[in-house]
């Protein structure tokens, strides 16, 4: 029998940055009679199970039945709020999972299947993570195309709501560098088409404490002279003797802040969090990160993960017990006095991807950073295209409301479609200088808003995931990035 993929891909999938961690037995077992509820609901309703699948009634049947398992074993601090019969009836799952949000999202990812590190001494190692099954079903002979331009464009563009996107972008040598400008060029002619309007952003890449320190921020200059770069992105538990940097390093992390204000680029994303396999975890949270808000008041600090890491059940904040994860970021702004919906940003890449699995938990993450960060500081992320298309976590946001119990209690704000809009888009356009009315505007009739017009016709999303997804498949990606973060 063909394997069934789920409309919300609920798996051990990882972004490359933390080892896949298996589903639980009981979303296992949910998952399992979500397959047999959306054979019997298409049946019921007269469609073909694909053609069922690929309604909002296929999200909504699946939503429902993880908030069934959930609610079997007491996980109610939060739940996808739909109505009972959402799963048969598409209007009313409409009433939940439609939507015409802003979408912005501000990390994701793509490779250069023709790139010459294919060649390189790391082309066994990430070719053997590319060559399992799932890759191979998007149709491509290659299971590396299944990485590239056109197929980032199918997954984040037309199989999602997505508006604009940030691309990360790696100034590395071509010959060990998945992402490679002609690659990064192809994905931004395909959105931009003749109207060149601007639904792709890049990120650069920089690494300020691999020596010569000085050549790093020329290269800074060089990446701000030759593209349109709308922010860095650092790594700062990295390093090349396995030991990381702090924001506020005199040597270091003060010099690279500078230069981004001198090059009039403001915006610095920050990994934070998801500690990397091999590297000292001290510089991992967010600790660093109110001290440089404060001395730097004119940057926007976008902190990647907003600290969140795997193996670290989130709950209430507690001043007494924050030391890593979450809450790691909210003690660090409030020790040194940052108030909320200053100049610090949450974003939720792979962070919202995997709280999806865990009601509660997910309640206290974003609760926490939409009370402490801001209302208007958290900002959406999906690190795709390792997860496919980002639809379903779309969908599962809209859906996704924190208990009752859980506001009152920690001060929580209630999820509004308002604020989910906030959070989709209208925060993050703030920071990168996006007017969203206007963009939708213009954006309507561009080769994007075509394109889906046409493909809305007869739409065919994959439901696949594509980074590692076992212990195996991570380890053959960490060798191909030499232990170098993307």
């Amino acid at each position: 029998m063909k394997r069934i993929h789920l409309p919300i891909k609920v798996d051990a999938t990882s972004n490359g940055e933390f080892a896949p961690a298996p589903v639980s037995p009981l979303l296992t077992r949910a998952k399992q009679h979500a397959v047999a509820l959306l054979t019997d609901n298409a049946r019921r309703v007269g469609l073909s199970r694909r053609d069922f699948l690929t309604s909002l009634c296929g999200a909504a049947t699946t939503l429902l039945t993880f908030n069934a398992a959930n609610a079997s074993i007491g996980n109610t601090g939060g739940r996808y709020d739909l109505h009972r019969d959402a799963g048969l009836d598409v209007d009313l799952a409409a009433q939940t999972l439609g939507g015409d949000d802003f979408i912005f999202d501000i990390q994701t990812h793509l490779i250069d299947p023709a790139g010459s590190w294919r060649s390189s001494r790391v082309r066994a190692g990430m070719e053997g993570f590319l060559k399992r099954a799932p890759q191979g079903s998007c149709g491509e002979d290659d299971p590396v195309v299944c990485f590239d331009a056109e197929h980032y464009f199918k997954e984040v563009f037309l199989d999602s709501d997505t508006d604009v996107a940030v691309l990360s972008f790696v100034p590395l040598p071509a010959k060990i560098n998945p992402t490679t400008p002609s690659e990064v060029s192809q994905v931004r002619d395909l959105v931009a088409g003749l109207e060149g309007s601007k639904r792709l952003l890049l990120h650069s890449l920089v690494l300020p404490n691999q020596p010569p320190y000085k050549q790093q921020l020329e290269s800074m200059e060089q990446a701000a002279a030759e593209w349109d770069i709308a922010a860095w992105k650092v790594y700062t538990q990295w390093g090349p003797d396995g030991v990381g940097w702090a924001l506020d390093d005199p040597e270091i992390g003060i010099p690279f802040i500078e230069k981004a204000r001198e090059l009039g680029i403001k915006n610095i994303c920050i990994h934070k969090g998801f500690p990397l396999p091999g590297l000292s975890p001290k510089f991992t949270t967010a600790e660093d990160v109110g001290r440089v808000a404060t001395m730097f008041p004119d940057v926007n600090f976008l902190i990647y993960h907003s600290g969140f890491e795997m193996g670290r059940r989130e709950g209430p904040y507690d001043p007494q017990d924050a030391e890593r994860g979450v809450s790691a970021l909210v003690k660090s702004l409030q020790d040194n006095e940052v108030a909320p919906n200053q100049n610090v940003y949450a974003e939720l890449g792979s962070t919202w991807r995997f709280a999806m699995r865990d009601p509660t938990a997910a309640a206290h993450v974003l609760g926490k950073l939409l009370r402490y960060v801001g209302q208007d500081r958290v900002v959406w992320g999906t690190d795709s295209i390792w997860y496919g298309s980002p639809q379903d976590q779309i969908l599962a946001f809209r859906a996704f409301q924190i208990a009752p119990e859980l506001q009152e209690r920690h001060g929580y704000p209630a999820l509004t479609p308002a604020l989910k809009r906030k959070v989709f888009g209208i925060n993050a356009s703030g920071a990168y200088g996006i007017d969203p009315q206007a963009f939708r505007r213009e954006a309507k009739n561009d080769v994007v808003g075509r394109a889906r017009t046409a493909y809305a016709r007869t739409p065919n999303p994959s439901f696949q995931t594509y980074g590692p997804s076992t212990p195996r498949e991570f380890l053959a990606l960490l060798k191909q990035r030499g232990g170098r973060p993307d």
